[in-house]
């Protein structure tokens, strides 16, 4: 996206109290953010305050030269609302981020994610479930998505990190303040095997309010929501009542009757949440979600520019697992079912699903109609 693109949507994101609703109007009305910054009048239909307006008027390019330098740096993004790389699984939520800053990865953010969340004073068995299921679920290439805090949240993203997998930190600070700064030093090597994201000006400081609304973005980049451990009354119950809200699975790891920080997992079994043993009870939980996405993603980069397609195809070259190289070799330039790969490869059909989501985000393999798929 070009410069003058990126300074018109700053702008728009700061006007005060406008929120997606309101950008939308606005975009609907206009057409694009540079046609809105420069209006000097709105209709009243529009229903913009004397105090926003009053902000298009005085708004300058000076006020946004800190942001700007940050973005001349290698791995750091600004990716509005209109951007073809934005997230398709963040966008199809109903109160999206006008905007976010990224700092590290961008294709991170178009893998299939998984939430995981839990307690910040989370049992010593807690965090022990939380590294043993991100570890394995890095390894079979699905992305570990959270919140950055202490306890559950800081173990799984080490996890995913260990097993050379992905993993995205969602913050409520600005992209320039890591919170809790005891995981400063997590927070930089997230940004080298994924992203850190936050929706929150540049060095915005943490606020209780900030946390809720970074939950919400949490659940909407994941396919869905694992609950590690929580008391009953814990925020990380709020995670899960947004991956509800948009008809996302919710799972949760079940634990003793006389663990205080179970309590919230088994009332969210009870309210239908799926009771997970194993890595395979997420997977098939997960399935449905995968097919959703892979279409998502494929028509947001149908529309991406040349430029920014060459770019994410650099940024998304990896190194295959076994099991992707494995299936890349009875993938040739004739169209091959996925029923005959799961026969082929002997691979579950989960496990397959995944990989060849990787492959195509890679530009290795294209998918055609009826689920069948050709080399490039």
């Amino acid at each position: 996206m070009v410069e003058q693109q990126i300074k018109a949507w700053l702008h728009l994101y700061r006007a005060p109290g406008l929120g997606y609703s309101g950008v939308r109007r606005l975009l609907d009305y206009f057409g694009d953010a540079g046609s809105v910054i420069r209006q000097k009048h709105f209709p009243e239909e529009l229903g913009i305050s004397k105090s926003q307006q009053s902000y298009f008027s005085q708004c300058h390019d000076n006020d946004l030269t800190e942001v700007l330098q940050w973005l001349e740096k290698e791995h750091n993004h600004v990716l509005p609302i209109d951007d073809d790389l934005y997230p398709p699984q963040l966008k199809a939520t109903a109160d999206p981020p006008v905007l976010i800053f990224v700092k590290g990865r961008i294709d991170a953010l178009l893998m299939p994610q998984l939430a995981v969340v839990g307690s910040r004073r989370a049992s010593r068995g807690g965090l022990d479930n939380a590294r043993a299921f991100c570890y394995e679920l890095a390894k079979k290439n699905w992305l570990i998505t959270s919140g950055l805090a202490a306890g559950v949240d800081a173990a799984a993203h080490q996890a995913a990190l260990d097993a050379g997998g992905e993993t995205v930190a969602v913050m409520g600070t600005g992209i320039n303040r890591i919170y809790p700064k005891q995981n400063q030093t997590l927070a930089k090597d997230i940004m080298h095997q994924g992203a850190v994201v936050t929706e929150f000006d540049f060095n915005a400081p943490p606020k209780a309010s900030h946390f809720p609304q970074r939950n919400r973005i949490i659940a909407g980049l994941s396919l869905g929501t694992l609950v590690v451990e929580s008391g009953q009354k814990s925020g990380t119950l709020i995670t899960a009542r947004l991956s509800y809200d948009i008809n996302r699975p919710v799972m949760a790891i079940p634990g003793s009757i006389h663990n205080p920080m179970a309590k919230g997992c088994h009332w969210l079994i009870k309210q239908g949440a799926a009771l997970v043993e194993s890595v395979e009870d997420i997977v098939q939980e997960l399935e449905p979600g995968m097919s959703m996405l892979s279409e998502q993603i494929r028509q947001r980069i149908s529309t991406a520019t040349t430029e920014e397609l060459e770019n994410s195809r650099e940024q998304l070259d990896i190194e295959l697992s076994d099991s992707q190289q494995q299936l890349l070799s009875h993938i040739g330039y004739d169209p091959v079912t996925f029923d005959d790969l799961v026969t082929a490869t002997e691979l579950t059909t989960s496990d397959v699903s995944s990989d060849l989501l990787i492959l195509e985000l890679n530009g290795l393999i294209e998918k055609q109609a009826g689920a069948k798929y050709l080399k490039r």
